[in-house]
């Protein structure tokens, strides 16, 4: 079923969404000071290609400079994404075919906020 959701997924919305974080990760890397959070975009991008079946976890080691990013990057860029998947999320629970996709959305509002200090796991 994880298979099956992540394709229509990655048909509807997921690649779409997946090209947006990746164009964000390579204005990242023109400036070198926001290389970091270039890394967090790709990574987000790779999250957001197949969702079902993953989820995302704090790391340990993640320090008082992971904390200044997120603080950055909540700020510029963070709470756009996170009420763009809020808004993508309530549109997809529209419909009962789409709740799933729509809790999907939801689950990504946290690495969105906050991608510094966070990996992608296995469920």
């Amino acid at each position: 079923m994880r298979t099956l959701l992540n394709i229509i997924w990655l048909i509807v919305w997921g690649l779409w969404m997946a090209i947006g974080y990746a164009l964000l990760g390579l204005l990242m890397f023109v400036f070198i000071i926001t290389i970091p959070w270039g890394i967090a975009s790709f990574r987000i991008a790779n999250y957001v290609l197949w969702p079902f079946g993953r989820t995302t976890v704090e790391r340990p080691d993640a320090g008082a400079a992971s904390f200044v990013g997120n603080i950055i990057w909540l700020v510029l860029a963070g709470i756009w994404l996170a009420i763009g998947h809020i808004v993508a999320g309530i549109g997809f629970c529209l419909t009962i075919i789409g709740i799933p996709f729509g809790i999907a959305n939801f689950k990504m509002v946290p690495i969105s906020l906050v991608p510094l200090g966070r990996e992608i796991v296995p469920a």
